[in-house]
């Protein structure tokens, strides 16, 4: 079966938030000292690709934890975003009214070319607000982009955060490896790490091409500009 890893690998020196501690990997053991090897793990609840819970903004917000596993996998479909200089319009999702309905969003940005370079936490497309609101108007499970953040680096009220996470879903950021997906449903799976009361935590994220998984249950979303079928 086909399966895309849509993850960034953790590793000592990798991209953060600006601000995050970046983690770092210790050896405590090793096979010709004590016959086994053993690392020691420090990082933040949001290195690498990672989910957002709503706790992470909303005070007495959902933590992940408190999800079903059942909201981390789902239909998902991808917005092609590599075009787009600067906000992500209305115009920009007409294309998924011809699509069939989906659990998860996922913006292609193309942003994750410049993993490891400074131009990946500026200039990568972000949701306008009125795009935000229509998907976030969604029932959705959540919403992943290929970069660093689903806010621009000057919005300090993260107002995109805000929008999808006060409707208890989850944001996936850091995605690798859209350009893999076809520009059709796949089903996704964004496993968190099981942490308790987390905010966010990474995850290890993946998708299975549309052929190998069957089509959703009946179901209809309508809203002023789209309406999604399955």
């Amino acid at each position: 079966m086909p399966i895309i890893d849509l993850t960034q690998p953790i590793h000592p020196g990798m991209p953060v938030y600006p601000g995050d501690e970046p983690p770092t990997i210790t050896t405590t053991a090793t096979i010709s000292r004590e016959g086994y090897q053993v690392q020691h793990l420090t990082l933040t609840s949001h290195t690498g690709t990672h989910l957002d819970a709503p706790a992470h903004l909303i005070p007495g917000g959902m933590t992940l934890d408190r999800f079903p596993v059942s909201h981390f996998q789902g239909q998902a479909l991808v917005v092609e975003c590599r075009q787009v200089q600067g906000e992500i319009l209305l115009a920009h999702l007409e294309p998924l009214a011809r699509l069939q309905g989906a659990e998860f969003i996922l913006l292609r940005t193309g942003w994750d070319r410049y993993w490891g370079q400074e131009r990946y936490f500026t200039g990568y497309p972000v949701l306008s607000h009125d795009a935000a609101a229509l998907l976030a108007s969604l029932p959705l499970k959540g919403i992943g982009v290929d970069a660093i953040s689903l806010d621009s680096p000057d919005a300090a009220l993260l107002p995109n955060h805000h929008a999808f996470l006060a409707q208890d879903m989850v944001i996936i950021e850091n995605l690798t490896h859209l350009d893999a997906i076809p520009d059709q449903a796949c089903q996704l799976y964004c496993l968190p790490l099981a942490i308790a009361a987390a905010d966010g935590a990474p995850a290890r994220v993946i998708a299975c091409l549309p052929e190998y998984f069957p089509v959703g249950s009946a179901r209809h979303w309508h809203s002023n500009q789209l309406t999604f079928l399955t």
